[in-house]
């Protein structure tokens, strides 16, 4: 068991009431059973394809060979398989062979792909994403030219920004477009970094989403365009190279199903790339992909998070290892571990961190279904809410994922760091997270920096009614006092940080160097104060059901949600007392702080 279909359920149809979006027209062909349907398909090829295959990936990873980068063989099937059952462009409209699935929907099944086995998941969601930005920006003869092998899964989409000199800095990028004769086309050079799934042998071309610099366009991020650069071009002869070679492959200490490419582009033979919508936005353009990536880089942090809860659960209740404290006599046989209060405080943790960030993702995908259908005052404020919300969607998973695997491996002890079991691998597999799409650092900066001041601060107003709503509701609950505690708490939580937002943005225009010095203890505040709400939403609604649960299982269930709320409150939200501490503090050691004395 990797994953757990009951929490699935639990959030879609009980929390979120993901049916609601069935009421817009985009999404009125859906119902319940339409959407366990795809659940149920996508538990299946996870299982049965996904799975068997998540050793193997790790342990042969790509080699590049005669210029070509080799994977798993599997992976032929795979690709072909989302092609063919329609993952790739679910989400998309029937026009585009798309089946108006709604987002929410569509990302719980992504997430038990990412729990199966994340190297293998991330190949066909590149492609969406890639192929998502020439549907919206591309002219009518990109989108005909490319979407459609994209689609099918013979064709890999990918996102190219990284270059060696230019990281997170994308006005440093240096990869230039030099226009032709041919309107809209343009010979691109350079070379891009870390690029995933750059080259492959399970798809017959590879079609890259680039950034590059017009030559003569203004310097900066506001001279950056979005070119569609293929490896194999299209030709009414067929396919024929485009000057893009694979330089090398990074070999990296997880993840290593999926490839990362080093590439060169019109170092050999001209490389023609097609530019994406006008000249000079391609930033703005990006930010779409990258913005839906940053939430899923969310979602597969969680995922892997998941899988090594379930897998240290397991152990858990299967390795027999000393006995009770109060209970020394040797000759009485030895416990279950799962016994021992560290080892369910190391389970709680894990839970509490994997089963509240969920619980947001889901959140997520809701307010993009809305957001995306929806008109108004309700279209507005789902769009801020998931602006607002992206930078903790996105690292509150990566950051927190990396010590809930740290602590599955724990609870196997020494078999826990042997390849015996897949805890050492989801270990190194988690670390990648807090480093996609933008640093842990720099998603600090975004909330802080940009996002907190968003529409003179509507967006945080917006969240802080949702909480309210939610502490409000749980404060009704009259047959569980511990529901107006944790309520309480998240109060003070939420004026915690509303100390902490004004004491900083009172300190920006002074010197905005120790404004945005602990962005990222920032972000951790906030993202905890986040996951509580999510806890107390799903705390109220188990104890709303545990009354009427008949089954065992259920009861177990709601139980257990309830316990693992008052873990999360008792255990995680204090932290933000200490963070609010430090973030209040006048001391600014890392401001102040000389690279001479390291």
């Amino acid at each position: 068991m990797f994953f757990s279909k009951r929490d699935l359920q639990f959030n879609l149809y009980q929390l979120l009431d993901v049916e609601q979006l069935v009421q817009y027209p985009y999404f009125q062909d859906h119902n319940r059973e339409s959407f366990d349907m795809v659940l149920d398909a996508a538990e299946q090829i996870a299982d049965k394809m996904l799975r068997p295959l998540l050793t193997e990936m790790d342990r042969n990873e790509p080699q590049l060979v005669d210029g070509k980068i080799r994977v798993h063989e599997g992976m032929k099937a795979i690709t072909r398989r989302f092609g063919e059952d329609g993952w790739i462009n679910a989400t998309f409209r029937y026009e585009e062979g798309g089946q108006q699935l709604p987002a929410t929907v569509h990302n719980a099944a992504a997430f038990i792909f990412q729990a199966a086995n994340y190297s293998a998941s991330v190949y066909p969601f590149l492609t969406t994403g890639a192929a998502n930005l020439i549907r919206s920006f591309g002219s009518p003869e990109l989108i005909d030219t490319y979407t459609p092998n994209m689609y099918n899964g013979r064709w890999q989409g990918t996102m190219a920004l990284t270059e060696p000199n230019a990281g997170s800095s994308l006005s440093d990028i240096s990869t230039s477009a030099e226009p032709t004769k041919t309107a809209g086309v343009y010979k691109i050079q350079g070379q891009k970094i870390f690029i995933s799934c750059g080259d492959h042998d399970a798809c017959e071309n590879v079609v890259h989403l680039l950034l590059a610099k017009i030559k003569g366009g203004p310097v900066g991020t506001k001279g950056i365009s979005l070119f569609v650069v293929p490896q194999q071009r299209v030709t009414p002869e067929g396919l024929v190279p485009n000057g893009v070679t694979t330089a090398g492959v990074y070999h990296k200490m997880g993840y290593k199903g999926a490839p990362i490419a080093h590439l060169m582009f019109g170092s050999d033979t001209d490389c023609l790339g097609y530019l994406v919508g006008e000249e000079h936005r391609g930033l703005s353009y990006m930010f779409q992909m990258m913005n839906e990536a940053r939430v899923g880089v969310g979602t597969n942090a969680a995922a892997i998070g998941t899988a090594a809860y379930h897998a240290s659960l397991a152990y858990a209740k299967e390795r027999p290892q000393g006995r009770p404290i109060a209970a020394k006599d040797p000759t009485q046989p030895q416990t279950l571990i799962i016994h021992h209060a560290d080892v369910k405080r190391m389970l709680l943790f894990q839970k509490s961190v994997v089963e509240g960030s969920l619980s947001l993702l889901l959140q997520c995908g809701l307010w993009a279904d809305i957001a995306h259908v929806a008109q108004g005052t309700d279209k507005e404020r789902a769009e801020l809410l998931l602006d607002l919300l992206t930078p903790i969607a996105k690292s509150y998973p990566s950051e927190m994922c990396c010590q809930t695997t740290s602590a599955a491996v724990q609870i196997l002890g020494g078999a826990g760091y042997t390849t015996d079991f897949p805890l050492e691998q989801y270990y190194r597999e988690a670390r990648i997270h807090p480093i996609h799409e933008g640093t842990t650092g720099i998603h600090g900066l975004d909330l802080l920096g940009r996002k907190i001041t968003l529409k003179g601060g509507k967006a945080v107003q917006l969240l802080a009614e949702e909480m309210s709503l939610a502490i409000a509701q749980a404060k009704a609950a009259a047959n569980e006092p511990k529901l107006t505690i944790w309520a309480e708490q998240l109060e003070k939580a939420m004026l915690k940080v509303q100390q902490v937002t004004g004491h900083l943005l009172a300190i920006a225009p002074q010197n905005v160097e120790a404004f945005l010095a602990d962005a990222t203890l920032y972000l951790e505040m906030f993202g905890i104060t986040t996951i509580a709400w999510q806890w107390l939403k799903q705390a109220t609604e188990a104890n709303k059901k545990l009354a009427d649960a008949n089954a065992d299982s259920e009861r177990h269930f709601y139980q257990g949600k309830i316990a693992t709320a008052h873990y999360f409150f008792e255990y995680e939200l204090v932290k933000t007392t200490a963070l609010a501490k430090r973030l209040l503090s006048q001391n600014q050691a890392t401001v102040e702080m000389q690279p001479e004395w390291f």
